[in-house]
């Protein structure tokens, strides 16, 4: 400090500060010397709190207002001195001015995920980030406890202190929620308030209080955020029999608006899929009591109806459709050995396809089958 810092402070003895950083949690008044003589003005502004520190004690704490330093004012620090003069000459003492404003410039992040068992998806690894707010609300605890003589105290100093603290909470916390993994977002709120108590009572030794604490974002890992997308995604499909039937009728419209185009490939998608549901639901137990039946070929109205007095009877082999035969037909076809009881047979009026050896109309076809000859 030069000659005129030292002569200044022999003239004019306010002891004030005007915070212009934004980030200063803990100021030291500088002094010549740490003199301050008797009768000195000390204005402390709203947001402060002055402390008094005396050959390394806290002697007093001043609260917003201005003060003239006496003896009335200075009685715990009086009696450390032990002056018999009543402060008629200088003392020496170091003054610290408190910020106890809130400090909401302050963010939090997880590095690593934090691991959290969700009844819906298992185990799942999580990461979130935000902000919080912090305020000095015992200032002989923070001076004790952190600045010690350290003549300015910012908040980058006890940043990643404070932000190390709550991520090693964060996790307790959303286990003990009970919130799903779907709900959190609406949960944040109330976490947020729970973790700023939680904090704050944690910080009293220190003097530091959380009044704010706010989560902006908790996330998965992208692959878990691929399976919410499908499932979203199937969740807005809704009835898959019917979106098939849906899509199958669209393929079918755009083949008759641009026949011999690519509304084959359309319908061929759409045959597909109904299949597909067809197959899942055989699966599923809805239709395993029925033998397989051959799709027919083509419509049935598109065939010339049968000759008056005669049935007309379709064969299933090898999964195609082949007919029409009359009873005679049949015959024939049971002679050469290609209908036998087991065989898959159709005609107008059944409700669907049977094997032969159950269709009485057919006995007599069978049995004109001669039997196998004896062994030699």
């Amino acid at each position: 400090m030069g000659l005129m810092d030292k002569l200044r402070g022999e003239l004019i003895d306010i002891i004030e500060w005007l915070d212009d950083s934004r980030d200063t949690m803990v100021w030291r008044f500088p002094r010549y010397q740490n003199e301050i003589k008797m009768g000195a003005k000390l204005v402390v502004r709203e947001s402060q709190t002055a402390v008094f520190v005396n050959e390394g004690k806290i002697a007093d704490v001043f609260e917003p207002g201005t003060y003239t330093l006496e003896t009335r004012n200075l009685p715990i620090l009086s009696t450390l001195k032990g002056w018999k003069y009543g402060f008629n000459s200088p003392f020496k003492a170091e003054v610290y001015f408190v910020n106890t404003r809130q400090f909401t410039d302050m963010k939090w992040g997880t590095q690593n995920p934090v691991i959290l068992r969700d009844a819906e998806f298992g185990v799942v690894r999580v990461r979130a980030f935000g902000a919080f707010a912090a305020r000095v609300v015992d200032a002989s605890r923070l001076l004790r406890e952190l600045v010690g003589t350290d003549p300015q105290f910012r908040t980058e100093e006890v940043q990643e202190y404070l932000r190390q603290l709550m991520v090693g909470r964060l996790g307790g916390a959303l286990a003990t929620a009970g919130v799903p993994l779907l709900d959190l977002a609406a949960h944040q709120d109330a976490i947020g308030r729970r973790l700023a108590a939680v904090l704050t009572e944690e910080l009293a030794e220190v003097g530091i209080a959380i009044p704010k604490f706010v989560i902006e974002n908790v996330s998965v890992p992208p692959e878990v955020e691929q399976a919410l997308d499908k499932r979203t995604s199937m969740g807005a499909v809704g009835d898959l029999d019917r979106y098939t039937r849906f899509q199958a009728a669209n393929a079918m419209e755009a083949a008759a608006n641009n026949p011999g185009g690519e509304a084959g490939a359309g319908i061929g998608l759409g045959l597909g899929m109904a299949m597909g549901q067809q197959m899942a639901r055989s699966m599923g137990g809805g239709a395993a009591t029925q033998p397989p039946q051959p799709a027919p070929a083509q419509s049935a109205a598109a065939e010339p109806p049968p000759l008056p007095g005669q049935a007309q009877w379709y064969v299933g082999v090898g999964g195609q459709r082949q007919g029409p035969y009359d009873l005679g037909a049949l015959a024939e076809q049971a002679n050469a050995g290609a209908l036998d009881a087991d065989t898959l047979v159709w005609r107008t009026g059944m409700a669907q396809w049977q094997p032969a050896g159950q269709v009485p109309e057919l006995a007599s076809v069978l049995a004109s089958v001669p039997p196998p000859l004896p062994p030699q």
